[in-house]
């Protein structure tokens, strides 16, 4: 390139910024081509190849890993392949370790070309300069919204959108319940939260109450004043033991009256709830919740989530860690676990693959801001402001498209490994991996995405605000 000549006498006070720095950084962080095989952090490509190895066979005997993978050089430099015609990538080389047994080997594979973008933030494909439009859309995390029913309710929820999953939506209805909405798409599948908290693990009633309330014994040989006695309820029926009269049924108000029948009955100590917190809200959905233990409410979920199949306690739990534990289907994402941990108070995660996936903790914090909200306390998110959106790049767009480009060969290479047979011939992993697989998704986003334009090079300036350009629109949606 030829040298640029300053003939002004004004000097720059400041250095001029480097004004595509995101998109460039975004790419380089993609590929990490600076950093040692071995050394790479994982994100970009490097964490696709991560989530999806190592796949194991049906029986177990079959292992394919992936070990590190390398770009090459390219044939032809960037003015070369605008003349020529050509697309300005390099070959990408994979090292998978297949365990067969107590064999291993280790080989290294073609897996087609992957575009490299020049110095000025462009993609040369086909001769043509492409961009890749950054992308705003609405940012992973939780989100506490109001909505007034016809009726003139208020009605409170919120929504934990995860950057990769099933979107969580809990909600009041207009008699005070609170509700889970699993799949936002068929609104009809919900049901209690209680319920939904029982199948993750807090069986009992006395489990669940303990979560939100302040459990309590109180002693009923003296004259319990009124403040002991206020915002009580019975976690347990008094029953006369004499008589085996039911004195007073389970989560029934303690008043005075009640407590100088049960001291005629001769009951010295009663087990009640403190429901000052909320005046009882969490306590109507445990009240009116029909399971009561996690094997029922597994049972329960499961059979609206899934109506045609019969319901069993292993494919319950399999459905919800599939949905929700499950790490390659459900990712909260960086962002995501900051904004959650930003709105809820809830402290740093040490174990950042542990952080990604939702935790109970998360929803409880989540139920109890929701609960303050109702009462008047906290704040309401607004969705439209540019606080609750963030910008997706370029490396984290194609990030994307290359994890359900190789999400599709795992039922492949399973099934590769169930059909050939290794007496006949060796397994490799060269006969189980489709090469096409990843190469056909990096070529299909860069020449037929709706984000990937001819570059503006009308001017300079056109050329800089097309590459620093913000499309609000998503594939097949807006976002609103």
């Amino acid at each position: 390139m030829a040298n640029r000549v300053n003939y002004g006498k004004l000097t720059d006070i400041i250095e001029a910024p480097d004004l595509i720095e995101i998109q460039t950084n975004s790419y380089k962080d993609f590929l990490q081509l600076d950093v040692p095989a071995t050394k790479r952090k994982r994100v970009g490509l490097q964490a696709v190849f991560r989530e999806l190895f190592p796949i194991e066979s049906y029986d177990g005997k079959v292992v394919l890993d992936y070990l590190k993978y390398e770009v090459n050089e390219p044939k032809m430099g960037p003015v070369e392949c605008i003349r020529e015609g050509q697309s300005y990538s390099a070959p990408l080389y994979v090292t998978f370790r297949l365990k067969d047994g107590d064999e291993v080997r280790e080989e290294d594979m073609y897996m087609g070309e992957v575009p490299l973008m020049t110095v000025q933030g462009s993609f040369i494909i086909n001769g043509a300069e492409r961009v890749v439009v950054s992308q705003l859309h609405r940012s992973p995390g939780i989100c506490f919204e109001q909505n007034m029913h016809p009726n003139g309710t208020m009605l409170f929820s919120f929504r934990i959108i995860p950057d990769r999953g099933s979107w969580i939506e809990v909600q009041f209805d207009t008699s005070d319940n609170l509700y889970i909405y699993l799949d936002r798409t068929r609104r009809r599948r919900k049901f209690l939260a209680s319920t939904f908290l029982r199948a993750l693990g807090y069986d009992s009633d006395d489990e669940l109450l303990s979560i939100f309330y302040t459990l309590e014994d109180l002693d009923l040989k003296g004259t319990p004043s009124e403040a002991s006695l206020a915002n009580r309820v019975l976690r347990e029926e008094a029953i006369d033991v004499n008589s085996s009269t039911v004195l007073a049924r389970r989560y029934e108000p303690l008043t005075r009256d009640l407590v100088k029948q049960m001291k005629a009955a001769g009951i010295a100590t009663i087990r009640v709830v403190n429901v000052a917190w909320d005046d009882g809200l969490i306590l109507k959905s445990i009240q009116k919740d029909p399971t009561h233990s996690t094997e029922e409410a597994l049972k329960d979920i499961y059979m609206k989530l899934r109506p045609g199949d019969p319901p069993t306690t292993s494919n319950a739990k399999q459905m919800l860690k599939r949905v929700f534990f499950d790490p390659r289907r459900y990712d909260l994402g960086r962002v995501g676990r900051y904004k959650i941990q930003q709105k809820l108070g809830l402290p740093d995660e040490p174990d950042e693959a542990k952080g990604r996936i939702l935790q109970k903790e998360d929803l409880i914090a989540a139920i109890k801001y929701l609960v303050n909200l109702r009462n008047g306390e906290g704040t309401v998110d607004d969705i439209d402001h540019l606080g609750s959106r963030r910008v997706r790049t370029v490396g984290e767009l194609l990030e994307n498209q290359c994890r359900v480009g190789l999400a599709r060969t795992e039922r492949l290479v399973r099934d590769r490994m169930t059909a050939l047979d290794p007496s006949v011939e060796k397994l490799t992993p060269q006969k189980l991996v489709n090469p096409k697989a990843l190469s056909a998704t990096i070529r299909d986003f860069f020449g037929r995405s709706q984000l990937s334009q001819f570059m503006d090079q009308t001017n300079p300036l056109a050329e800089l605000t097309h590459k620093r350009r913000l499309s609000a629109l998503e594939p097949r949606r807006f976002v609103a």
